[in-house]
């Protein structure tokens, strides 16, 4: 981490009061760390969305402190945890599977210790909001210069909690992949990337059509036809497609519209995608006998 400026981001489902609360308490303690947030809007309870923006996001930031809160269990047995990563990040959150995808990212988890001491925590300590009590505190206390082994005892960084998510189903033919995250603009972003789908269906190139079976939230199984697409404007406004994300997921989008409205998919859904069977071309009908 920087010497001379520390850097503390925070990515809650908070919403801004509540998470402008969190980053109040790390300007008081470190008042001179450079605190981002990075987003208050994760979908509340969302520990797959959480975990994949950071994932996709902490890579492109500085080194230095990551506070993540998407904590359905607060105030359950469930640990409140620091994990030291490759690259020297801290990264501070629940143990319920929100940090691991990005301490993969970055370096690994080298080192982890439970948020147990109570000289790096608030007084008092809710509940309900650990955020502010315990999460905050303790990546602010580390911003400063505290170790974090001083925030309690270790613990075997491969006994985290994984992220839970199904991992995709590759058979010759035919890919099956979850959805890990909804995001704001209603794509269906899915546990599956374009190695798998290679592996599915072998070259699959831009343009080409895809079948696409799914089931949704109302129980409604649907069949859905789109071609593989580099970017949204490959098709028409309203129109399916299928690309690869900027994380490198597959996904399923409309242009300019939701695909999670269009097809009623949560993100519990599971898709299945095949090739499109090639239409024959129509043929011109043999000339009538004179």
């Amino acid at each position: 981490m920087s010497e001379s400026r520390p850097f503390v981001s925070l990515a809650t489902d908070f919403g801004a009061a509540y998470t402008g609360t969190c980053a109040g308490v790390v300007h008081a303690i470190a008042p001179t760390a450079a605190v981002l947030v990075l987003s208050d809007e994760i979908t509340p309870y969302r520990v797959r969305e959480g975990a994949m923006l950071l994932r996709q996001a902490l890579p492109y930031l500085p080194v230095g402190v990551h506070i993540g809160i998407v904590d359905p269990g607060v105030g359950t047995p469930r640990r409140p945890v620091a994990v030291v990563t490759g690259r020297g990040d801290v990264l501070i959150g629940p143990d319920n599977g929100l940090l691991p995808p990005a301490a993969e990212k970055l370096g690994g988890a080298v080192r982890a210790h439970v948020l147990e001491n109570p000289a790096y925590r608030q007084e008092s300590v809710s509940t309900t909001f650990h955020g502010r009590d315990v999460f905050a505190p303790a990546g602010a206390h580390v911003a400063r210069g505290v170790e974090v082994a001083d925030l309690g005892p270790a613990v075997d960084p491969d006994a985290l909690v994984p992220l839970d998510v199904r991992a995709p189903s590759v058979r010759e033919g035919e890919l099956t992949a979850g959805v890990l995250y909804t995001d704001r603009y209603g794509s269906l972003v899915l546990h599956a990337g374009r190695d798998d789908l290679a592996a599915a269906l072998g070259g699959v190139a831009y343009g080409d059509p895809l079948d696409l079976s799914l089931t949704g939230a109302d129980g409604t199984p649907r069949r859905v036809r789109a071609p593989f697409a580099e970017t949204f404007g490959s098709v028409a406004r309203g129109e399916p497609l299928v690309w690869v994300d900027s994380s490198g997921w597959l996904g399923l989008a409309v242009n300019q519209g939701s695909a999670a409205e269009r097809f009623a998919l949560d993100d519990d859904g599971t898709l299945t995608i095949r090739r499109a069977p090639t239409v024959p071309a129509p043929t011109e009908p043999a000339p009538a006998p004179r």
